[in-house]
Formats: structure tokens, sequence, C-alpha cells
């Protein structure tokens, strides 16, 4: 005699015996990966640790470039400041050769003076050009002039005005050629202006062309409207 079961229950059977199944493919399944060296919980902690050593990579990294900035802020700033002082000395430099040369002038007519106040003899004429020196300046083509005028005796009635004048004499491309300053268009210019009463010590520059050679320098004194200079002097560039 057979038992009749309901069909329900045949279900219910079948169902429970394929989870069965299903469960324990599941474990055969895991289990043969970690006998083959797999680990999902393993792998996904790996995961995560590295992921959490890029993040801290990335902000040393971040730590670092910062640092490397302000690292080369500094060196900008310590270069800027290195140009400052090497400018800064350079200009000292200049100034103190400015200065030297200056004191030697002021040396020079000091010992002037003291020959003059120290000599009983008089002096030949009563205006002279007792220093006339003419020296190539910085710019080519640039020429700086210095003289020191001085009238005879202690008493004068009054100062003496005039002017001076310079004539080059130059050579270029092998023709010689000359050369009057102040140009008519500077006839007024007060730097070849005199007005003195014992002593006048002018100075100045003026330009010919970087390829003339300059031969020699005439400077000529006048006195008020005269066109007839009181005195000449001439002098070659040192």
């Amino acid at each position: 005699m057979r038992t009749h079961l309901a069909w329900y229950w045949r279900w219910l059977a079948v169902a429970v015996i394929l989870a069965a199944v299903l469960f324990g493919g599941a474990w055969v399944y895991d289990t043969g990966r970690r006998f083959a060296g797999f680990d999902r919980e393993q792998i996904e902690q790996s995961i995560q640790d590295m992921q959490s050593r890029l993040e801290t990579t990335r902000i040393e990294r971040d730590a670092a470039r910062g640092e490397l900035e302000g690292l080369r802020a500094i060196a900008n700033a310590s270069e800027s400041r290195l140009a400052i002082e090497r400018a800064a000395q350079q200009k000292l430099a200049e100034q103190i050769r400015v200065l030297e040369r200056e004191n030697a002038r002021v040396r020079e007519e000091l010992a002037t003076f003291e020959s003059l106040l120290s000599s009983d003899a008089k002096p030949a004429q009563p205006l002279t050009i007792h220093r006339f020196k003419v020296e190539a300046d910085v710019l080519p083509g640039e020429y700086r002039y210095r003289l020191l005028m001085l009238a005879a005796g202690t008493r004068r009635d009054r100062d003496f005005q005039g002017r001076i004048e310079l004539v080059v004499t130059l050579t270029e491309n092998g023709k010689n050629a000359m050369m009057v300053f102040p140009e008519p268009k500077d006839a007024a210019a007060a730097a070849f202006k005199l007005e003195f009463k014992h002593f006048q010590r002018v100075e100045g520059t003026f330009r010919v062309s970087p390829k003339a050679k300059v031969e020699n320098v005439q400077v000529r004194v006048y006195e008020a409207a005269s066109g007839t200079p009181r005195v000449t002097r001439t002098a070659s560039p040192e």
C-alpha cells in the first residue's frame, strides 16, 4: 500500500533539497577558493589598506610640494636680495671712485692755491688758466674737460665776467676737422659762462662722432662781449 503525499509537500521537499544543494555548492566554492589561496575578506582588507596608504602618500606628496614651493620662494627672495646687494655694492664702488677723483682734484687745487699764496712772485698775466685737462668719458665719443681759472691780485674792484669756448681738432676717416663748442644754439649755456672774483672751476662735457679721434682741445677765454680771447690753453685727451 503506497502513501499519497499532497503536491505542496512535494514542492516543499524539492525546495529544501535545492536550497541545501545551493548552500552546499556555495560552501564548496568558497572552501575551494580558500584552499586555492583566495580570500575575499582578506582582499577587501588589502584594498582598504592600499587606499589608506595611497591617501597618506597623497597627503605627504602635497606637503612636500608645499615645502618645495616655500623653498623656491625663499631661494627667489635670496636671489633678489643678492642682486640688490650687488647693485648697491656696484653703486657704492662707483660713488667711491667719484669721491676719490673729487678728492684728488681738491688736493690738486689746494696745492695750487698754497703755492700761489706762498709765492712772492706776481703772475705774469692778470688772468690765467692754471689747469686744463681733457679725458675720454664713459660713452663713446664723449669727452670731459676741467679747467681752473685764476685772477691775479688779492683785491679786485669787480668780478670777471665772460665765457669760454672750446675748439676741438680731430681726425675722422683720414680727414682733419674742427668743431667749436658751444654751438651757436648753445651760445648762452650756463656751463660756458664765467663770473668770479679770484678763481672759478669749470667742468663739462662735449661729444663728437664715436669714429673720430680727438687730437687736441683748445680753450679760449673771452671777457664780456669781446670777440678776442684774453687767454688760451691747449690740451690733448688723457
